[in-house]
């Protein structure tokens, strides 16, 4: 029996269990939805994994459903695991060389869209990938040979930026050093700080460098894909969102080894959980043990809960070009935010000036580089804070005498870290090719 058989068949055998808890979930979406996937799966365990045309077309029309079911029904997982399932099984059914590409792509589709939803689904399709580039597609998971910097002695340290900007009067403070967890607990966790240098010693600015056009693509390997944002700003009508090969769009990207190909449209990786696709970037990071603080709400935001997954914690990967923005917008969590790779200005302005931040109306369209747990555009501003303020002024008066006065800014180097409290309005500008960490907790 060959591999993806006995994977299709392990599944077809979890699937006929009406006890398996993972089974149940997906009654959610009707019995005879979880029948199709059965019989499916039966077909494809009697044919010996070789795929049909019946069986694609069945398990492209669960996808399919499952996928307009997710857009306009929220809080019912079941079409999630109906989603994963079917890609999973549609990655491995006829499974050879000039399918492979495609496999790959169901399986980063399951974990993009559905997020690979079941228990040990995840952990299946994070092993899956890698066989599958391995044995089909000529693939080595060796890293790459580079010439890394392994002593972190030699590698540049950031000075400070003076960023000058007209719509914020003062600096974000810099803290000489870093506060012991007690002090960040006690007397630092209402305040944003920067700390310099910081994150000088993580694997992904030294021996594993994001820098790296050859690095990032060997993390990955071939025949992923990756979600993007297409435009500078997600407040334009331009604005737009789709999925590009991992391959392509780094192509796009001023990166160390390459000379970048033109593209029509600005793309911008945001706010994606890149940790979950590639694992291997998870260990080119360290994570602060502040984000293991336990804080409580702040005055300024007494709304404040922490994120409600196992961790408590949320961390997400912010890769593009240079000119890409994020709008003044506000999130719910605490958030330290980390630089990696090249430049970027920040914008900082506290919760209580929220009255002053002219914030879209509550039901304008979706704000998806911001926070999931209020996804509507009242949490972004229309002020742009990184205009020089000519012809604003008179559109938004109080952002100008309230705001400014109080707003502080700064310009962030590789290997900066920033914290920032829930509720205050931040806003970011990546003054060339970047690539951040954000962690919420």
């Amino acid at each position: 029996m060959s591999w993806p058989l006995k994977y299709i068949h392990a599944m077809c055998e979890q699937l006929e269990d009406d006890s398996d808890p993972a089974t149940m979930q997906l009654l959610g979406c009707g019995a005879e939805r979880l029948e199709s996937l059965r019989t499916i799966a039966r077909q494809l365990v009697a044919e010996g994994g070789t795929s049909s045309q019946w069986s694609c077309e069945g398990l492209k029309a669960l996808i399919d459903l499952s996928y307009e079911r997710m857009s306009h029904v929220s809080g019912q997982s079941c079409w999630h695991r109906l989603f994963t399932d079917a890609c999973i099984l549609h990655s491995l059914a006829g499974l050879e060389p000039s399918s492979a590409p495609m496999a790959i792509d169901y399986l980063d589709r399951a974990v993009i869209i559905a997020g690979a939803v079941g228990e040990g689904r995840l952990d299946l399709i994070q092993s899956l990938i890698p066989k599958i580039q391995s044995e089909y597609l000529s693939f080595s998971a060796s890293e790459c040979q580079l010439t890394p910097n392994s002593d972190p002695s030699n590698c540049p340290t950031s000075e400070p930026v003076n960023l000058s900007l007209s719509t914020a009067l003062h600096t974000i403070l810099c803290l000489d050093d870093p506060p012991s967890f007690v002090t960040f607990q006690t007397r630092y966790f209402c305040q944003p700080f920067i700390l310099r240098n910081y994150a000088r010693n993580w694997p992904a600015i030294n021996e594993h460098p994001w820098s790296s056009a050859e690095y990032l693509r060997a993390v990955a390997g071939p025949a992923r894909i990756v979600p993007v944002e297409v435009g500078e700003d997600y407040r334009t009508d331009d604005w737009s969102q789709r999925l590009i090969s991992w391959d392509k769009f780094l192509s796009s990207l001023r990166l160390k080894g390459q000379i970048p190909v033109d593209q029509k449209d600005v793309l911008y990786l945001a706010q994606h959980n890149l940790f979950t696709q590639f694992p291997k970037l998870k260990e080119d990071i360290i994570v602060p043990d502040y984000v293991y603080a336990c804080l409580s709400a702040t005055p300024d935001y007494p709304d404040y809960q922490p994120p409600t997954n196992d961790e408590q914690l949320v961390l997400n990967g912010w890769l593009g070009p240079q000119g890409t923005i994020s709008p003044a917008h506000t999130d719910p969590y605490y958030n330290i935010f980390v630089q990696v790779v090249g430049r970027k200005s920040v914008w900082l302005a506290p919760p209580t000036l929220s009255k002053y931040m002219y914030s879209y109306a509550g039901q304008q369209s979706k704000n998806p580089a911001a926070n999931t747990t209020n996804p509507l555009m009242s949490n972004t501003s229309q002020v742009d804070v990184f205009s020089d303020g000519n012809g604003d002024r008179e559109q938004h008066p109080e952002f100008w005498t309230e705001v400014v006065p109080q707003a502080i800014c700064a310009t962030l180097a590789s290997g900066d870290l920033l914290f920032v409290p829930p509720g205050w309005w931040h806003a970011m500008r990546a003054e060339e090719t970047s690539f951040s960490v954000s962690m919420w907790f």
